[in-house]
């Protein structure tokens, strides 16, 4: 199975792989569901629960004599006590020890015979690295008909050992699921404003450059405090039990984490404006399906003002971006080149 998921999946053909192996009885211990906003990972770990431990009441007839369909409750009315959900909750929007530890009790209280335990873990790249520590223990030796699910949005921020551990399944987004966040938001606010102002003249691709680059600024100040907040946190708990070097060692994982979410969210950003300028050239082309429907027109305006052959060479600006930055390339000046090429 774990060959099978090099690509991304519908949530429904995930969860039919799932369910195949179930049936065959060989359902991994540990799936790993990510995907951005909106792809469906609360929506899979509530089918694979309710398939694990189906309901009572598994439909019925209708006053018309046909079978009712039993619709799966939302992830969150399935809490209890066979199914444990664990979620960020401290002010740093971590994942403490203490909840990785309270779940894995969870798993050794004896249960119906024939029940699973289920164990779901939401935003699982918000695990401070003791809670992952000790969740890999759990990952290692799981006691038998517990089924551990990590749900994530950024699983390039886990440890290679937790990804090696669990099965992965990345689930597609549909132009009709994606959800978009609020730096996205604010991202194509900048594009739709661009647009109307007159799109390929410098002035206006150096305006959208400082306005991304703003907006990465702000977030990894916002990425920071939370981290420095994590920091806080553990010092105030574990500075009198720990040796004397440990607090140098938090400080290196944290500021090292927050160079890596902040990557995470320029990607992010970066492969939002990839997908604006392809569709523009989608609605060039007269493709009906668009990633961004809600932006049809102002992509549609773009497009009628200019040639094919100008768009691919914008686009070809945006690739070169995300390949450059993969590299030592100074940030600023790689974004500003970029810019005005494929807004310029």
């Amino acid at each position: 199975m774990q060959d099978d998921l090099a690509m991304a999946y519908t949530a429904e053909k995930a969860f039919h792989l799932i369910e195949a192996a179930h049936t065959r009885g060989r359902l991994a211990h540990a799936f790993l569901i990510t995907g951005e906003p909106g792809s469906g990972k609360s929506d899979l770990a509530a089918k694979v629960i309710a398939m694990v431990n189906p309901p009572a009441d598994t439909g019925g007839m209708n006053l018309f004599g046909e079978l009712e369909e039993v619709v799966t409750p939302a992830l969150e009315d399935l809490e209890g006590d066979l199914v444990r959900l664990v979620r960020p909750k401290s002010k740093s929007r971590r994942i403490v020890v203490d909840d990785i530890r309270e779940l894995e009790k969870s798993f050794y209280v004896a249960s119906a015979t024939g029940k699973w335990k289920v164990g779901v873990i939401m935003h699982a790249d918000r695990m401070g690295v003791g809670a992952e520590n000790a969740f890999l223990k759990t990952l290692e030796e799981p006691p038998a008909d517990c089924l551990l699910l990590l749900l994530s949005d950024a699983p390039e921020l886990l440890l290679p050992t937790i990804l090696s551990r669990c099965v992965r399944l990345p689930l597609m987004s549909s132009a009709e699921t994606r959800v978009l966040t609020e730096s996205e938001e604010e991202l194509l606010a900048a594009l739709q404003n661009t647009a109307k102002q007159g799109f390929g003249h410098i002035a206006q691709a150096l305006t959208l450059r400082a306005a991304f680059s703003a907006l990465m600024t702000r977030r990894r100040a916002e990425i920071s405090k939370l981290n420095e907040l994590a920091l806080k946190e553990e010092t105030l708990k574990y500075k009198n039990t720990t040796e004397g070097d440990w607090l140098k060692r938090r400080e290196e994982y944290y500021k090292g984490h927050t160079e890596a979410e902040y990557l995470a969210e320029r990607d992010r950003l970066l492969e939002m404006l990839i997908v604006w300028m392809g569709d523009v050239i989608r609605s060039k082309c007269e493709v009906q399906s668009l990633e961004l429907v809600s932006e049809k027109e102002i992509l549609a305006k773009v497009a009628e003002d200019l040639p094919l052959s100008d768009l691919l060479q914008r686009m070809e600006a945006l690739e070169n971006l995300r390949a450059n930055l993969e590299t030592n390339v100074q940030e600023q000046l790689a974004l500003e080149v970029a810019f005005l090429q494929a807004f310029g």
